[in-house]
């Protein structure tokens, strides 16, 4: 499992987020120890509450668990995955809460810790904790043997396409998957060895090079975007200055876009519209599939939990109706029977719960199976969206060109009309009259 962690604080705003079905197919709160409330909200207030007792800030420790993509591990490798965690880092008996999420297909927890010590009032010091967890999940990959990525094992082999969320979101905007936009830029800067030459790449894929008001360069597209050259390219800023020198004699970043504005006609607008909805309308019928099945997997679970607790109350009943009550129950403490009745129905109620939990993680892995699917069509019907989005950035470059040629040739072809003109009355004027 991939472990990413961060100490934070604004538990409420935490709690909200972690329960939110906005961005996720299905939303569990499996587990919540050491509060007062078993609601999530309630418990991360309580958090709050405590530390404002203590100088910590970031009185949260908050960590997601990602298997990889083609493995389906079970509620109980979580937990174990949890407990190990906890032992590497000193946090067995800190408060905690857990939460499943589900979405394209896989699932992955969050677990957070309240980092206060409420004996001492002092927050628990979590130094080195990346090392740590880099270890611990190292470990779980040898354990469930899974194929350990390669920025995991050495990483020097970390992945050079990684983005930030600002660089996930100005993707977002552009229509663009935030991988595909970032390799586009680094095959720009690979391919070229001069500022020229990353011009021509970029103008090829529809970006203007320009000056940018705080950073040297920056490219930016038909939509009026701006990236940072060396943010997208992946590359030092002075290794950018070095290979593209003076920014000053490139236009800015305004007089870029009231460049690209004037190329844009009425015509190139409606087509890069019509490209864009029928991408569009595509998708509708995926999405209503996928809105569909979410929909019927909620149901089919909760109506799965709660034949659960129904029969959970009423083996419970039995098992109450067991332990004998009375002088009776008295004389059943003194010989013992109490304690094996006692026993027994905390036996049955644990082999109950394992059922249940097995019974849940094979529905989970089913639907599971069954989102996957949906999601490989999403797939393809995104990577041909993004072809035909990356075409369209083509096809604008094109056009814009054509016509910068058009504007630029224009001049000229009057002036030699003129001259023509001129020549042709001098030749008259000379000629003798008849």
């Amino acid at each position: 499992m991939i472990l990413k962690a961060s100490e934070r604080g604004d538990a409420p705003q935490l709690a909200r987020y972690l329960l939110a079905l906005r961005d996720n197919d299905h939303v569990e709160l499996h587990d919540v120890r050491g509060f007062a409330s078993d609601d999530l909200l309630d418990a991360f207030i309580e958090a709050d509450a405590i530390a404002k007792g203590t100088r910590c800030k970031n009185h949260l420790f908050s960590m997601s668990l990602n298997p990889p993509e083609s493995a389906n591990p079970k509620i109980a490798d979580f937990e174990a995955a949890i407990s190990g965690i906890e032992r590497k880092l000193g946090l067995e008996d800190q408060p905690r809460a857990i939460v499943f999420h589900e979405k394209d297909g896989r699932r992955h927890a969050h677990c957070v810790w309240s980092r206060v010590d409420t004996n001492s009032m002092t927050a628990r010091n979590m130094a080195h904790y990346k090392v740590k967890l880099r270890d611990c999940s190292k470990e779980l990959f040898v354990e469930h043997g899974w194929e350990m990525p390669d920025g995991l094992r050495d990483r020097t082999y970390r992945d050079p396409l990684g983005f930030t969320l600002a660089e996930w979101q100005q993707a977002k905007r552009a229509k663009l998957d935030p991988r595909e936009l970032k390799s586009l830029f680094k095959r720009c800067w690979e391919s070229s060895d001069s500022r020229a030459a990353l011009e021509n790449a970029l103008q090829e894929r529809g970006f203007r090079l320009a000056r940018g008001d705080r950073r040297g360069f920056v490219a930016v597209d038909y939509r009026g975007e701006i990236y940072s050259i060396s943010k997208w390219c992946g590359v030092r800023t002075k290794d950018v200055k070095k290979r593209l020198g003076n920014p000053a004699a490139l236009p800015s970043v305004d007089q870029a876009k009231a460049r690209i504005a004037e190329r844009m006609t009425g015509a190139l607008s409606r087509f890069v519209n019509d490209i864009e909805a029928n991408a569009r309308k595509h998708a509708v019928s995926l999405e209503f599939r996928r809105s569909e099945m979410v929909t019927r997997h909620r149901t089919e679970r909760k109506e799965l939990a709660n034949g659960h607790e129904t029969r959970r109350i009423a083996e419970t009943n039995v098992r109450a109706a067991r332990l004998p009550k009375g002088m009776k129950g008295i004389w059943h403490r003194i010989t013992g029977v109490y304690t094996q009745i006692r026993q027994q129905n905390e036996l049955e109620a644990w082999q109950t719960h394992l059922s249940d939990q097995a019974e849940r993680d094979a529905v989970i892995l089913e639907q599971r199976d069954e989102r996957r699917a949906l999601q490989r069509k999403i797939i393809e019907r995104r990577k041909q969206e993004q072809k035909d989005l990356l075409e369209i950035r083509a096809d604008v470059a094109r056009y814009a060109a054509m016509q910068e040629r058009e504007h630029e040739t224009s001049p000229s072809r009057e002036k030699g009309r003129a001259r023509k003109r001129r020549d042709n009355s001098r030749t008259r004027s000379r000629s003798p009259k008849p």
